[in-house]
């Protein structure tokens, strides 16, 4: 099926390369509305990079999508999974219950993986804590509980390591880490074909949620912004995002996500200078997504990933020096440094 005219969310298979295609599938009650899957047909055999939820509906999807290929799920032979995000990474885990197929992740996932099988997930409370976040753990904790085990994670058939060559006969991946979004993340690049499969962290309309996992990373937009600059380094390549439509360059994008956060940085740094002192009250006084929502308007869970967010922003400008930061009884206070 061509590139498609209607919205990137529509189903089918849309070939975006010779022996490419996306597959939208859809996701629960989410403002992403869809991920996309990538279908390689190789001369090793089927092979797709990220899966989906586990969802019945999503796993229907992607059975269609793939007939109109001529293929079927036990024809998968191999997943290769971005990042460990349920959307990316459940469905692979049940296909291979039912199929046999294999599952590739990155190395830098082991930890958080072994985290969620384990049943150690919380939300976070001793984070909210030191983001001055307190009242908001609270409102969490009565809606949704404190997590727990999940039996959609199992553990990945091969850990994936930083210039590791996937060879899949008639074309060769290439596995770059780019952790920020999770610790872990990886994106495959094709240079043969001029093609990036970026998962999460470029993505061509939004930019991702920052170390939203269970152990964070001490410097998640950090580290984030390092990986958007190794990416950067790299010849320019054709951009088949996670969520989204395909974009000609990971280039430009990349360059407009380094342009926001270094906005985004000045109006957190701006925040501090009006009086707010820790992350939650920074979080209060920035605006959100592109229409600049207040804080309060937004969803519980939203509101848990902008106060992160903020974080994170927060802990960049004390690295640059532009802050200083105190421990006030557990809970993380910045101020501007003295002149």
């Amino acid at each position: 099926m061509a590139a498609g005219s209607g919205p990137w969310t529509e189903p089918g298979a849309f070939e975006v390369a010779p022996g490419v295609h996306r597959i939208p599938l859809p996701l629960p009650n989410d403002g992403l509305h869809a991920v996309n899957v990538y279908a390689i047909e190789s001369a090793s055999g089927l092979v797709l990079v990220d899966s989906g939820w586990a969802l019945r509906e999503a796993r229907e999807l992607l059975a269609s999508a793939l007939g109109t290929l001529g293929h079927d799920l036990g024809d998968v032979r191999r997943f290769l999974v971005t990042h460990v995000h349920r959307d990316h990474y459940t469905l692979a885990v049940e296909v291979r219950r039912l199929f046999g197929a294999r599952i590739a992740l990155g190395e830098g996932e082991r930890p958080n993986l072994e985290v969620i099988q384990e049943g150690r997930v919380t939300l976070a409370g001793q984070s909210m804590r030191a983001w001055g976040a307190e009242e908001l753990h609270a409102k969490l904790r009565a809606a949704f509980g404190e997590g727990g085990a999940s039996a959609a994670y199992e553990s990945p058939d091969e850990w994936l390591t930083a210039a590791q060559r996937i060879d899949l006969g008639d074309r060769t991946l290439e596995v770059v880490p780019t952790p920020g979004h999770t610790r872990g993340h990886v994106v495959f690049v094709d240079r043969a074909a001029g093609l990036c499969f970026a998962g999460d962290h470029v993505l061509p309309h939004i930019t991702p949620s920052i170390g939203f996992e269970p152990l964070r990373a001490e410097l998640p937009l950090g580290d984030y912004l390092d990986s958007l600059r190794l990416v950067r380094s790299h010849p320019d390549l054709r951009l088949l995002p996670a969520h989204g439509p395909v974009a000609p360059s990971v280039h430009a994008r990349v360059d407009e996500l380094l342009a926001h956060h270094e906005d985004r940085l000045a109006k957190t740094l701006a925040a501090v200078r009006g009086g707010a002192t820790t992350a939650f009250a920074a979080a209060h006084a920035l605006g959100w997504t592109r229409r600049e929502r207040e804080f309060a308007s937004l969803d519980l869970f939203n509101q848990l990933l902008a106060t992160g967010e903020t974080a994170s922003h927060l802990d960049v400008l004390v690295v640059r020096g532009d802050l200083e930061v105190v421990d006030e009884d557990g809970v993380r206070e910045y101020r501007l440094p003295p002149r």
